[in-house]
């Protein structure tokens, strides 16, 4: 169960922000941890050749974990009239539909490596590729949605403040 906080990151204590400062940091080791099980398969068909690759993949897996799964949430206010109960959704569904489906398609190319090499299996090139590439779509998906998040919730903040001074 995720706990949504309605309190302001200022105003949280200090141990709530500890608990998710740690949090994060353990989503984006999480996420190097899949890109280095990913990258593990690639080295055995010469995909990815060089530690220098590999540990890109790393840092791209653990910016995608830290950026897509703890997507900030615009202020109370900013939503002025929820979408009507049947409808699609609205902008920031879609975002967590990104990247939910990032983290599915990253989590499946890491348990499809960790298995290979668990079992010992040698992976064909074109399987591999297909792993390396669904892996970084993921990524790319995560990251995507979490940049956006924060850029509309800057937006939102900006316009709020612009509101209030101009009152």
């Amino acid at each position: 169960m995720i706990i949504k906080r309605s309190v302001p990151w200022h105003d949280r204590s200090t141990l709530s922000r500890s608990a998710h400062v740690i949090a994060r940091i353990g989503l984006a080791l999480t996420g190097a941890a899949c890109g280095l099980f990913v990258a593990e398969v690639g080295t055995r068909i010469d995909l990815v050749g060089s530690v220098e690759a590999m540990l890109a993949m790393m840092l791209y897996g653990a910016a995608g974990f830290y950026l897509g799964i703890d997507l900030p949430q615009a202020p109370p206010d900013y939503h002025m009239h929820p979408p009507p109960r049947r409808a699609l959704g609205t902008s920031a569904d879609m975002l967590e539909l990104l990247t939910a489906a990032g983290i599915f398609l990253t989590a499946v190319a890491a348990v499809v490596s960790i298995s290979s090499i668990a079992l010992g299996e040698t992976v064909e090139a074109s399987t591999a590729g297909i792993i390396c590439l669904s892996w970084a779509i993921g990524a790319t998906m995560q990251i995507a949605a979490g940049v956006i998040a924060r850029i509309k919730l800057a937006r939102a903040v900006k316009t709020a403040k612009l509101a209030l001074f101009f009152r």
